[in-house]
């Protein structure tokens, strides 16, 4: 009878040690063993090659798993290190090591080759690269074909694709240096009163993003002069019910005080909105837009009153501090779409829409009618022609009878309330932006072809997407952005 457990083979007459045992489990190759070849093993896990005494170097490891280094063996030569990753070889590359194996071990013993009897690589494959790893199939030995698993630390990183930053459009360079040159001075007494270079902000509340940037012009930077344009931007409330006031000034051009006129404007706007910020979201959500109009423009003479009582405290004539004002009110109300501009003086209030921009500055009537005979100053020549008096540039001194002269015509209030729809791209800006959108349709394209796609792009992009110069525009720069999701 024959048994299914394995027997242990009688010793022979002629044998002079102990009996050889054999377990089931593969095992390495005795040392001793005077057998001429070592037993072939093969096995679905990677092992590591049998030591040969004769060998004179140490065999290659190559493992497929990041692990810890194997011990330094007794040889002094140190092992062949290849990365994980493809690398091509670079100009300096030294050739792999004489007597160095450069395949995976397998029948027979292992044995050292020299690269004249390497076979060469395939094309495209880096001599210096690690095969890939090979199944063997222990019954028969026939390797089977299996894409090798990568590696976290073989997978390549792609770098995302950055857009190339545009310093300038239109038909030449401006005539200024894009970066700062000098710094405009400082009084020890008066250092509160120091305006920085950029001021850069954002937010996202309701269905809205907001990007807000301020810039010093070119001329403003190469002279040494600070920023007239001043940028405020404030929340009042908290959830659905809060506001967000976006406010920008620009102060008046070549008068010492401008950028303190600026932002003394954007406080006192920003005091008045936050006093009524609840009766304003309200009325927002409400769609009450006489209310908003009328309160609005109340809020708006209110504080340019104050900017005048201020130039006249100061001594300074009211034409000397005076300041544009442009606010845009935001709800954080994700039901509420409305979006509120008011304000006074020169600027832009633009949307794009369907990859096209459109002007919706709200216009209003320069004049309001000719002059009628006997009101105020009678004309200057009757309708045939004849001149009634003779101008001879003597002066004359006020008369007590007469009024006094009235202040000059102050800019009207503009206001307009829009809905917006989910991809729009609301901006609103000071001149120093405005005049070159209007007038370098390459700008307009530019900023198309960046802000088209519907998400709204970072601080530093915003910040690289406005600061594009055009050549004649070198005013200050100051502009809110709001996408709509």
């Amino acid at each position: 009878m024959r048994s299914l457990s394995p027997q242990l083979p009688s010793p022979g007459p002629e044998s002079s040690g102990p009996p050889e045992i054999r377990p089931l489990s593969p095992q390495l190759p005795s040392p001793e063993s005077e057998s001429p070849e070592p037993l072939v093993v093969r096995s679905l896990s990677p092992q590591l090659p049998s030591s040969d005494p004769e060998s004179p170097e140490p065999p290659e490891i190559r493992p497929l798993s990041p692990q810890l280094p194997p011990p330094e063996p007794q040889n002094p030569q140190p092992p062949v290190v290849r990365p994980l990753s493809p690398q091509p070889p670079g100009p300096h590359a030294a050739p792999p090591r004489s007597g160095t194996s450069t395949e995976a071990p397998g029948a027979g013993t292992p044995t050292s080759r020299t690269p004249s009897d390497a076979s060469p690589p395939p094309t495209g494959v880096s001599p210096y690269a690690p095969p890939p790893p090979t199944l063997i199939d222990a019954p028969s030995g026939t390797p089977s074909d299996q894409a090798p698993v990568q590696t976290p630390a073989q997978a390549s990183v792609q770098a995302p694709n950055l857009p190339t930053p545009v310093d300038y459009v239109g038909s030449g360079p401006p005539t200024y240096d894009a970066e700062p040159t000098a710094l405009p001075p400082a009084d020890v007494d008066e250092l509160d009163d120091l305006v920085a270079d950029t001021v850069l902000d954002g937010a996202a509340y309701g269905t809205s993003t907001l990007r807000a940037v301020s810039v010093r012009g070119d001329s403003a930077r190469y002279r040494g002069e600070p920023r007239r344009d001043s940028l405020l931007t404030a929340r009042f409330g908290v959830g659905d019910g809060a506001l967000v006031l976006v406010a920008m000034a620009t102060g008046a051009r070549a008068t010492p005080g401008a950028h303190r006129a600026a932002a003394e404007a954007c406080q006192w706007i920003g005091r008045a909105v936050g006093r009524s910020h609840a009766r304003l979201a309200e009325d927002i959500r409400a769609a009450r837009r006489g209310d908003l109009k009328s309160g609005l423009h109340r809020l708006t003479d209110r504080s340019l009153g104050k900017l005048r009582a201020s130039a006249a405290e100061q001594g300074i004539e009211p034409e000397e501090y005076t300041a544009s004002l442009r606010c845009l009110l935001l709800p954080a109300d994700p039901e509420c779409r409305t979006r509120v501009f008011f304000g006074v003086g020169a600027g832009g209030l633009f949307r794009l829409r369907d990859g096209e921009w459109q002007d919706i500055e709200p216009h209003v009537a320069d004049t309001a009618g000719e002059a009628v005979v006997g009101f105020g100053s009678l004309p200057h020549k009757t309708p045939d022609g004849d001149r009634l008096t003779m101008d001879l540039g003597i002066t004359t001194p006020p008369s007590p009878y007469e009024p006094a002269p009235e202040p000059p015509p102050r800019d009207p209030f503009r206001f307009r309330a829009s809905v917006a729809r989910p991809g729009d791209t609301l901006l609103l800006c000071t001149s120093g932006l405005a005049e070159p959108l209007r007038g370098e349709p390459a700008l307009a394209e530019h900023l198309t072809s960046r802000w088209s796609d519907g998400d709204p792009p970072g601080l530093a992009a915003f910040l690289a997407d406005t600061l594009v110069r055009v050549k004649g525009y070198a005013d200050d720069r100051t502009a809110a952005a709001v996408w709509e999701a």
